[in-house]
């Protein structure tokens, strides 16, 4: 299937130099995915909602400094491969061209439209997230938004002090509270600016009660409930009878990339913030994931998924970049995480970690005889 009966060609357009304040109002008035942003007539990149989550950005900064760069796809591409691209872009719009024309937007929305009645096969618990950042109600919005740009995620469940859900905080609900008037009230009776919203406890600004799934649900139904709410992810539990327990979380994005899994023994490898590539290139990336894979037999990889973040820290002009590697096997999904300066020196202390993950998770040692390459269950030997 291609995007050439889901792209719409009806979108908002803002220029480069228009004030983020003007911004703020159209997000609030259109209710938009996402902006394309021109120079000079010429398309230049997309603002999304996750992008005004910025603690002190001035109403008098320009589009171009929150703007990023999100891939061009053309109007006959394979919806996989925009999928791939939107995930990858870390966005929920892409520009679609025809030609050298702007043509209009393929938004994420349309894609799980389009393809919904095919996602019965799946359930909630081969594609959640299962390793969830959570915050508790107590906490200020400050530290929410923080862990929010750390993590690159855009939802938290709350929790309180027993770890009992009591709410979801989002930037949907950090976005809209920045907009409203400066007369209208939030939870509490509170008002001000962003600086006094900073100092609220997350209680104020969470949604409740949590739109939940189960483990056991489909896809399908929950991307329904998704889209009828107008939500981007849900809050997994155990069971409907534990519905106050955080067993993981899906997101739009986690069903986005479960579209790009290839076939089962093969593999997909998707890297999130590509940009910060420096020294090491996707094709290593992709050969060294493959490597590591391969050295577990038993053990079959269908995705894997790389996430780069940078941090503010340098050292000597290097910036200190996280890299979080998750992998989804017929075994579950394992994970690691390493820091490092530069992306090649992060990915490779994650590799690390990642493997020794994958050992604790299959409970198995490597043979002397074919180390690095075959593996053995304990029991077996």
């Amino acid at each position: 299937m291609d995007i050439s009966e889901i792209a719409t060609s009806e979108y908002i357009e803002v220029d480069a130099g228009k004030r983020l304040g003007k911004i703020r109002s159209i997000f609030e008035r259109e209710n938009p995915k996402g902006l394309i942003v021109t120079r000079d007539g010429e398309y230049a990149g997309v603002i999304g909602e996750r992008d005004l989550v910025r603690s002190r950005i001035e109403d008098d900064t320009k589009a171009s400094v929150l703007m990023k760069s999100a891939p061009r796809v053309d109007r006959t591409e394979d919806v996989r491969e925009v999928a791939r691209v939107l995930v990858e872009g870390n966005t929920k719009v892409a520009p679609v061209y025809e030609g050298e024309k702007l043509w209009g937007i393929i938004t994420a929305d349309a894609i799980l439209n389009a393809v919904l009645d095919s996602l019965d096969a799946l359930t909630v618990e081969q594609i959640q997230t299962v390793d969830v950042v959570t915050i508790g109600e107590k906490a200020h919005v400050g530290q929410a938004i923080n862990r929010l740009r750390e993590h690159g995620i855009s939802r938290l469940p709350v929790v309180d002090d027993d770890g009992s859900l009591t709410g979801v905080l989002t930037t949907h609900d950090i976005v809209d509270f920045v907009v409203r008037d400066a007369d209208r009230q939030g939870r509490g009776d509170r008002r001000g600016d962003i600086d006094r919203m900073l100092d609220l406890p997350v209680y104020d600004l969470m949604t409740n009660p949590v739109l939940t799934t189960t483990a056991d649900e489909t896809v399908e139904d929950a991307v329904r409930t998704m889209l009828d709410s107008d939500v981007s992810g849900l809050v997994v539990t155990p069971s409907e009878n534990e519905d106050d327990v955080v067993g993981g979380v899906l997101t739009k994005t986690d069903v986005l990339r479960a579209l790009t899994f290839t076939e089962e023994g093969q593999m997909d490898v998707q890297i999130t913030n590509v940009a910060l590539l420096d020294t090491i290139s996707r094709e290593e990336i992709v050969a060294e994931i493959t490597s590591v894979a391969d050295k577990y037999q038993e053990m079959q990889v269908q995705h894997a998924h790389v996430r780069f973040h940078e941090h503010k820290e340098k050292l000597r002009g290097t910036p200190l970049i996280q890299c979080q590697i998750r992998l989804r096997t017929n075994r579950g999904q394992v994970a690691g995480s390493g820091e490092g300066y530069g992306a090649d020196h992060a990915f490779h202390v994650a590799t690390d970690t990642l493997e020794r993950n994958v050992l604790e998770l299959k409970g198995l040692i490597a043979d002397e005889q074919y180390r690095g390459q075959l593996l053995r269950k304990l029991g077996e030997l």
